[in-house]
């Protein structure tokens, strides 16, 4: 039964929706549209495939919910999306343009003039082309991004039990990684041993009551992502189908979506005994993320926690290995706002989650990045991974 709770129900999404209309009413607008995937599986837990098809979801005053898909959605929206009905187009870019009928849905919901949205339009994504939201409408268009990412960034009771769960399938792939990583192996091998021996634990595990949601991936993964030896001072590198080496500095990505939700679980691990060097750019990484830390408390600005951070690459004259802000907020989004960044004044509230992860990227050596996911609490933080952080734990025997 425990398990069978491990999901946003009915109500929620009810009480979301609800939330979203007393903002269209404070504004005096028609309606809402929404068009990002995230958005709409946020408000009405239909998870989709985003491509050259526009689909959205509008809501009017009147609190009626609708959602636009084109032909080949109609069934899977039907099945999954809370709203009260599913209106459709034949296909894209057709004859009529399927925004030409968006706009007949929108008049007989009497959305027309004065409209909030996520954009004046179908994102041109995968070769899209139509016509603005607002040039279809005539509407003057409001947008409500800020609002909608302030809702997201609170997470609920339902939300945090997903997140929970996620972080314990991801602790699984990545202690798979780190048990099949070994001198002479190739990452793309072990990447995917581990991945797919916890995907299907989870499977064997939970059973049909498991939904990933993610077009990205469909069970727990950990990998690399080329971040190898002198390769891993590139933050944002790419699989390089590298072997592993004595002495190569590793850098680890691990998470699981669950219902949607995301964690992020990454560590620093070195290839046999660690060097003076190793030894001393790791322990500054830890001392980093222990400043981001416990700099997180309710109250403070995303901005405090970075300056912070950066006071210590300051004072231990580190900063020629900065490479970016300390930490993002994440949900159903790998990366959502606000951010631990020193430009970003969002003050910190209960709820929001976040990944911790200051890193320092010496070209010659390597990278150096734990990344925790944390929730605040009432008076500081609670740690939902639980991977260890200390060098002996995360050294790779020769």
């Amino acid at each position: 039964m425990q398990t069978m709770s491990l999901r946003i129900t009915p109500d929620e999404f009810d009480a979301r929706c609800q939330r979203l209309l007393a903002y269209v009413k404070k504004n005096n607008w028609n309606g809402v549209v929404l068009f990002d995937n995230y958005f709409i599986l946020y408000f009405t837990g239909f998870a989709f495939i985003p491509t050259e098809r526009p689909m959205a979801f509008a809501m009017n005053a009147s609190a009626e919910r609708a959602l636009f898909v084109p032909r080949l959605e109609v069934e899977h929206a039907q099945s999954a999306a809370r709203v009260e009905r599913v209106e459709s187009y034949p296909e894209y870019p057709g004859n009529p343009h399927p925004m030409a009928r968006f706009k007949s849905v929108l008049d007989a919901m009497n959305i027309q003039s004065k409209i909030g949205a996520d954009t004046d339009g179908y994102p041109l994504i995968l070769g899209y082309q139509g016509a603005a939201l607002s040039s279809l409408t005539g509407a003057a268009i409001e947008n409500v991004n800020a609002f909608v990412n302030s809702l997201m960034a609170i997470k609920s009771d339902a939300e945090l039990a997903l997140i929970r769960e996620s972080v314990k399938w991801g602790n699984l792939a990545h202690r798979l990684l780190q048990k099949y990583t070994r001198v002479g192996a190739n990452e793309v091998e072990v990447s995917k041993r581990a991945s797919i021996e916890a995907t299907l634990t989870l499977i064997d595990t939970l059973g049909p009551l498991y939904r990933a949601q993610s077009f990205f991936d469909d069970g727990p993964s950990a990998g690399y992502r080329g971040q190898i030896g002198r390769n891993a001072a590139i933050p944002h590198s790419l699989t390089t189908n590298a072997t592993f080496l004595a002495g190569d500095v590793l850098v680890t990505g691990a998470g699981c979506p669950m219902w949607g939700y995301l964690s992020e679980l990454e560590r620093t691990m070195i290839v046999g005994e660690p060097s003076a060097e190793q030894k001393k750019f790791f322990e500054h990484m830890v001392n980093l993320q222990d400043t981001a830390l416990e700099n997180i408390k309710p109250g403070k600005k995303c901005s405090d926690v970075d300056k912070a951070v950066r006071a210590y690459f300051e004072k231990n004259n580190l900063m020629a290995y900065w490479r970016h802000h300390s930490g993002h907020a994440i949900g159903l989004r790998y990366h959502e706002g606000p951010f631990l960044d020193s430009g970003d004044d969002t003050v910190l509230e209960p709820g929001m989650v976040f990944t911790v992860e200051p890193g320092l990227y010496v070209p010659e050596l390597g990278g150096f990045r734990h990344s925790d996911t944390a929730v605040v609490t009432q008076d500081g933080i609670e740690m939902l991974t639980y991977y260890p952080r200390d060098l002996a734990s995360l050294t790779i025997p020769v």
